[in-house]
């Protein structure tokens, strides 16, 4: 299982909080691409386990500005 920017993106309007099937049926209705419903469905969890957010699929998904990696700082004119 492997998460990219691009593949959690397609979670980011998903009913959180959610479980496991949710998240599943979510991404088949939205025409995620396949590696998320594949990522989704290795996911190992317990029986009738809630997800809060897409931070507790993917612990190291950047949610502001400053997990970026560049300055907006210097782009804005």
């Amino acid at each position: 299982m492997y998460w990219t920017l691009e593949l959690a993106s397609h979670l980011e309007d998903a009913p959180w909080p959610a479980s496991k099937d949710e998240l599943i049926d979510f991404a088949i209705r939205t025409g995620a691409p396949l590696e998320v419903v594949e990522n989704l469905q290795q996911l190992e969890n317990g029986e009738g386990e809630i997800f809060e957010s897409i931070e507790d699929i993917w612990a190291d998904y950047p949610r502001d500005d400053e997990d970026f990696y560049w300055n907006r700082d210097e782009y804005e004119l």
